[in-house]
């Protein structure tokens, strides 16, 4: 490391610096690692860097070096031979640092997939949001592989989902009551969980009078001790709140419902412990009405991350996906994304190599080492069936192999396709 030269360029850099700014400042190690940091987001003789970029002192003042082969030092070494640039070159070079970075070297590289945006017609000046370029191709490949035989079919969702706990042989008005509790419930709690709770709720909860029905009803939990009702929903998460927002919501779904549940989002969201997301699914399942999309943490983070849309919050991604997505699609995308979410697409440890859209190339976000793992396994999965099914067949060997080079050669055709199209889609 010429460290003559670096310490040279770094004092006439901080030179610079100081002249621009009334006051002195005293040159600490952490304002030298400032402008470092700088040097990364900003332009170098015209030419805009990527402001995702941390550059060190030293490659903010040298061009680093060429792209060298793994394994050797000749390329490395004859970076260093190079002789140093002209004064003025430094010069030059050290002015393009200190100036602030440029908009456009703020700006983050633009995405093959666009967000859902805003459109306005020419003509008529009518603004429209335009939904996300390939989403409907995207929709489809998750309802097929959210099917019975898909890779995504049989999450805790499908058979322990909050609209799925209610018992069915109770009354209709218990039965949305046992579908708002399920809803209060499940928040930061699991779903295997929760049916667990809501089952022992709808068997143990103590009748309030001698002779009356034992389970979860109104009259039952307004009766209840509250910490006989904490103790038997003390697996679920934060079930102290819980517990006071359950008693709580009873008196007001006595003393303001006639003993029923709200049946508007309004009234819904009015009581303890009860969210737009918990409003707007218990909409579609107690009373049969969609009026907006059940946007949890699962919906939100799985749409953000293929492109849909760039949102800070579910409910901000509820009124995106709501803008665009057909209303006959809002009931549907919530278990939709929560199995995929539960299943393949895990907050941790995503399974890229088993989803589809890893696979067909149209998430962005898939991790491409486990998509070409997946790939390999399913290339020979095919070879080995076809070899398997001709065998039974045919009887011999020659026609199986003919038959496996055909099929091995429509995969390598479909892969190379896939590459294509995402080589298209990144430049």
């Amino acid at each position: 490391m010429r460290t003559s030269r670096i310490s040279k360029d770094t004092a006439k850099l901080l030179k610079r610096a100081a002249g621009s700014a009334s006051p002195p400042r005293r040159t600490t190690r952490s304002s030298l690692a400032r402008f470092a940091h700088n040097a990364g987001s900003s332009s170098v003789n015209g030419k805009p860097g990527a402001a995702s970029q941390t550059l060190d002192i030293e490659d903010s003042i040298s061009p680093p070096p060429k792209k060298r082969r793994r394994g050797s030092d000749a390329s490395f070494s004859a970076e260093l031979a190079k002789p140093e640039s002209d004064e003025d070159e430094d010069d030059k070079l050290l002015d393009a640092i200190a100036a602030p970075p440029s908009k456009k070297a703020r700006r983050a590289p633009v995405r093959a997939r666009k967000p859902a945006r805003k459109v306005t017609d020419p003509a008529t000046g009518e603004s429209t949001v335009s939904p996300p370029s390939d989403w409907e191709e995207m929709y489809n490949v998750v309802r097929k592989m959210r099917a019975p035989g898909g890779v995504a079919y049989g999450a805790a969702v499908d058979t322990m989902g909050c609209e799925r706990l209610a018992d069915r042989n109770a009354s209709p008005k218990d039965q949305r009551l046992h579908s708002l509790i399920a809803l209060m419930l499940s928040s930061q709690t699991k779903d295997t969980v929760t049916a667990v709770v809501m089952r022992k709720l709808q068997t143990e909860l103590p009748a309030y009078k001698p002779g009356a029905p034992v389970g979860l009803n109104l009259d039952n939990v307004l009766a209840v001790d509250p910490n006989l009702l904490n103790q038997m929903i003390w697996a679920v998460g934060f079930h102290n709140n819980k517990t006071k927002y359950i008693k709580k919501a009873a008196e007001m779904l006595r003393d303001e419902w006639n003993g029923d549940i709200p049946d508007t989002v309004e009234g819904l969201t009015s009581l303890p412990g009860v969210g737009p997301k918990m409003a707007y699914l218990c909409m579609s399942v107690a009373w049969n009405r969609t009026e907006g999309i059940g946007v949890d943490v699962h919906v939100h983070r799985i749409t953000n991350m293929w492109g849909w849309n760039k949102t800070k919050n579910p409910e901000e991604t509820r009124l995106a996906l709501q803008s665009w997505l057909p209303h006959d699609r809002w009931r549907e995308i919530n278990g939709l994304l929560v199995g995929l979410g539960q299943s393949v697409c895990l907050p941790v440890g995503r399974r890229c190599g088993s989803c589809d859209l890893g696979l067909q190339g149209l998430c962005k976000a898939a991790e491409r080492k486990k998509v070409l793992e997946g790939r390999r396994i399913k290339e020979e999965a095919v070879k080995e069936e076809v070899i398997k099914v001709e065998k039974q067949e045919d009887g011999e060997d020659g026609g199986a192999i003919v038959k496996v080079e055909a099929v091995v050669k429509e995969e390598v055709q479909v892969k190379e396709e896939v590459k294509v199209k995402k080589e298209e889609e990144d430049y």
